[in-house]
């Protein structure tokens, strides 16, 4: 637990301090005694009631209650919870029976230490409120535990142990390695903390009595390379959060038949009008006849009263094999017209005899990359190009952690995604639990579902192994969701080995689902990335406050993965005392006035630039960050949600891949001379000449020194040669030349030309640290030399902005190095300074070598006359 959140309530004493190491082990879990024999019906979407095991009896001293009464930051759904109804609802809309019993509520619990024997039969000091982390306040043991065991005991009903049935033990997710004992007896062990798994418990029941459930997890978090996404063991107060260990989604069981169907995979093809289905069974199943009935009107929506629960196709086929329903007419799902087909499978025996039944839903839609009408690579949903308006949702909640304390809560994010006018959701790197994903397909939502990554720096041979061990699970596990239309393996670099492996998984992503995009790396130009693969069917930036601006290219569409991060700090409800944002806001009017004037820039940057979506940060704030639409605890509105609504609406209407008018470009002013020039021949003073235009540089810090010919100017780390007055249009072609020699070539940035804009320079001719080459930038994008300077000698620079080409081009000593596809530029009317830049507001990166002969051009230079330029 963080310093920062020390005076929160602390209700159990620790059991212990958990032993360092990395060492598995297989701890135990305790397999939930089931008190009653309850039998529920259950349909997707309804709230079916929990059926619970009786409480453990409360450890001495332990005054925890339920409900939650002292949080630190409640949200509307805080006090809701209690041991009787912790998310009671059907945890699994894809798959479903009508027996089946929850067993969420309360759970004996105790820390473990190394090599610690599994406390079989032995009552545990503590009790925790599953599904709840352990972090979090909801399950009552408010702390992380390296190691840890999970206790209790259940009646089996009768019925369910009639002949030839089995009785399965379902987890949705244990964080992060988890071993399962029934009666002492191991009947499952699960690495990875975001995938759902089973057990046949049936061998390992006695014949009467309470059947006695160990659950032993081990989760260091960060300490290890596990795929961990934003989990921190010490939070930062930044963009890295609690850890959210343990059981943390719905625990329950459910009565089959031995032969049973286990999994339904569901593939569309909307040029066809065919469902293609495949239900994986149990070993039982082998061989046996599935039949296939499909009825109109689906899941969640009123959908048409004509085929309303009307069968509208009917087949069989067998277990293990694909089958192939025609669907006469497909009702095509959208978001604006989220239509659901209902579907129930059953399974049958040699004899005809139905042994299973299960029900289910899928929405028919298919997603691809075309061709729009300015020729370039679009999404395409249904065929139709369809810009996707999205939010970063990074699934936090102050009371549950990674879980949230209701359903309908875990519903709230998305509904208020729809009443925003989103049509869109990136899931950042977490996984939600399965009604999650039914609640997005029943709105109407595409989701990008990125893979929790490892944590940053570059992971070991068995590290990258597990990470693509639980990748594999999350696509295999999620690839029947109506809603998900693309994977994001990586971001922004975190936990990336190599270019290579990068393009080889985006290509093995591809081949396990030909039916979903790949965006192979979300923000490639960005932080801990080691490049662009080529691989996928995405080309993804981030830009702040952005939006970011990457140009489609050949094979695949382009994507602003992460923007804006506007933010406001709301008395009362945050997470710490003070918060951050990429740009901090003092009210309400001006948060949204910078909103709709940033989303306006994303309209312009889909029809200039022909991007196919942008995602914006975020849709609520996350402990340290506030730059939410809500505030953490969802309490509070922080924008004019009307105002939201209509520039979101106006975006998905107008990026319909027409594209915009060509940019008009002014011709300039010939010849080389330039339109400003400082020669620095002065020697002398605290002004540097414009040899050409009247903007004289006022010099800061500087000294006179010698040049390539004549004299030059030179700074240590500290000044500048402020001209005074905006010299470059920026929004249109324009070049900037200068001579420069380093001082020192490291990891720090270095700016030769830039001009202001109050927040992030325009551009930067510049020494880029981060990539120790010379640079011609923008935010976010660098068009960089291929080797690294020399310091102690004179290189010769040049960047142009070509406009009507859409590029940024950077020189050296008169040869182009490199060409970035850069559509548009900020508009400035900053002045045009020599020696540092802006970035953030503040002035940074200061030069320190010597400056000659810059030069500015109101026009794109031509090869023939930059190498011209470098000579003279």
């Amino acid at each position: 637990m963080s310093l920062a959140r020390s005076h929160r309530r602390q209700p159990f004493a620790r059991s212990g301090p958990a032993a360092p190491g990395a060492a598995r082990r297989r701890l135990g879990a305790v397999f939930v005694a089931l008190a009653t024999g309850a039998v529920l019906a259950v349909v997707p979407g309804t709230s079916a009631p929990a059926a619970t095991a009786p409480a453990a009896t409360p450890a001495d001293g332990n005054e925890a209650g339920w409900p939650v009464t002292d949080a630190h930051l409640p949200t509307p759904w805080t006090e809701e919870v209690t041991p009787d109804n912790a998310l009671p609802e059907y945890p699994r809309p894809q798959l479903t029976r009508d027996r089946w019993a929850n067993l969420n509520g309360l759970w004996e619990f105790a820390g473990a230490t190394e090599g610690e024997a599994p406390p079989f039969g032995e009552s545990l000091a503590e009790e925790i409120l599953v599904p709840y982390p352990t972090e979090s306040e909801l399950s009552g043991i408010d702390r992380h535990e390296d190691l840890m065991w999970y206790r209790r005991t259940v009646e089996v009903p009768r019925s369910w142990r009639t002949a030839g049935q089995r009785v399965l033990l379902n987890f949705g997710a244990v964080d992060h390695t988890a071993t399962v004992w029934v009666n002492g007896q191991e009947v499952a062990h699960h690495e990875g903390g975001y995938g759902r798994f089973s057990a046949d418990v049936t061998d390992a029941l006695t014949t009467s009595g309470p059947q006695e459930v160990l659950v032993g997890v081990t989760d260091r978090t960060d300490a290890t390379w596990q795929p961990v996404g934003k989990q921190r063991n010490v939070p930062d107060r930044g963009i890295f959060y609690e850890a959210a260990s343990g059981i943390w989604q719905t625990v329950w069981m459910e009565p089959v038949a031995g032969a049973h169907a286990e999994h339904l995979d569901l593939t569309t093809d909307i040029d066809t009008s065919t469902l293609a289905l495949t239900v994986e069974g149990s070993e039982a199943a082998d061989g046996s006849t599935v039949d296939v009935v499909v009825r109109g009107g689906g899941v969640g929506v009123d959908g048409d009263r004509a085929t309303k629960g009307k069968v509208v196709a009917r087949t069989t086929g067998a277990v293990g094999e694909e089958v192939s329903v025609r669907l006469p007419d497909a009702h095509l799902w959208t978001p604006d017209d989220p239509y659901l087909y209902d579907l129930q499978v059953r399974v049958l025996d040699a004899e005809g005899e139905v042994v299973d039944t299960v029900g289910s839903y899928f929405g028919m839609r298919e997603i691809g990359v075309a061709k729009g009408e300015d020729g370039r690579n679009h999404i395409t949903l249904n065929g139709e190009v369809l810009f996707l308006q999205s939010t970063l949702d990074q699934g936090y909640w102050p009371d549950g952690i990674y879980t949230a304390p209701t359903d309908e809560a875990l519903a709230f994010d998305l509904v208020k995604h729809k009443e925003l006018g989103f049509n869109t959701v990136r899931k950042h790197i977490k996984v939600e639990p399965d009604r999650w994903f039914y609640h997005a397909d029943r709105l109407g939502l595409l989701v990008w579902q990125d893979m929790p990554s490892m944590k940053t720096g570059r992971p070991p041979a068995e590290a990258q192994e597990r990470f693509e061990r639980e990748l594999d699970e999350m696509i295999e596990q999620h690839s029947s969701w109506t809603s998900v239309i693309g994977w994001v393996p990586f971001n922004e670099g975190w936990g990336e080995w190599s270019k290579e492996a990068t393009g080889r998984i985006a290509r093995e992503v591809k081949e396990q689902d030909p039916t979903r995009l790949v965006n192979a790396h979300s923000g490639v130009n960005c932080c801990d990335s080691l490049g662009d693969s080529g691989e996928g069917d995405i080309i993804d930036w981030h830009q702040y406050v952005g939006p970011a601006q990457p140009v489609p290219d050949a094979t695949r569409a382009s994507l602003d993965g992460e923007h804006g991060g506007f933010g406001l700090e709301v008395d009362g409800h945050m997470w710490f005392g003070e918060g951050h944002a990429y740009e901090m806001t003092p009210d309400v009017a001006t948060l949204t006035r910078r909103y709709v004037e940033n989303q306006e820039d994303v309209l312009t940057a889909a029809l200039q630039c022909g991007i196919s979506g942008s995602v914006y940060t975020q849709i609520t704030d996350v402990e340290h960050e506030v730059n939410g639409f809500f505030t953490y605890d969802r309490q509070v509105e922080k924008m004019d949600f009307a105002q939201v609504r209509a520039v979101n609406e106006r975006i998905i209407e107008g990026a319909d891949g027409s594209g915009g008018e060509p940019p008009v470009v002014d011709p300039g002013t010939p010849g080389l001379a330039g339109v400003h020039s400082w020669g620095f021949d002065e020697g002398t003073g605290a002004t540097a000449a414009d040899g050409v235009g009247d903007a004289d540089a006022t010099l800061t810090g500087t000294t006179w020194t010698d040049g390539v010919t004549g004299g030059g100017l030179s700074f240590d780390g500290a000044g500048e040669a402020d001209t005074g007055q905006s010299l470059v249009r920026t929004d249109g072609s324009y070049s900037v030349s200068a001579w420069a020699m380093l001082d020192v070539a490291d990891g720090g940035f270095q700016t030769v030309v830039s001009q202001d804009t109050g927040g992030n320079s325009a551009f930067f001719l510049q020494y880029s640290g981060q990539d120790q080459r010379w640079a011609m930038s923008f935010i976010g994008a660098r068009a960089l030399s291929p080797t690294k300077p020399e310091p102690g000698r004179w290189y010769h620079l040049t960047g142009v902005r070509d406009a009507e080409a859409g590029e940024l081009s950077l020189y050296v000593d008169g040869e182009q190095v490199a060409t970035q596809d850069v559509c548009m530029a900020p508009a400035t009317e900053g002045s045009l300074v020599i020696g540092r830049g802006q970035y953030g507001s503040n002035d940074v990166d200061h030069l320190r070598g010597d400056v000659d002969d810059v030069r500015v051009f109101d026009r794109a230079l031509s090869d023939a006359e930059v190498a011209e330029l470098a000579a003279g």
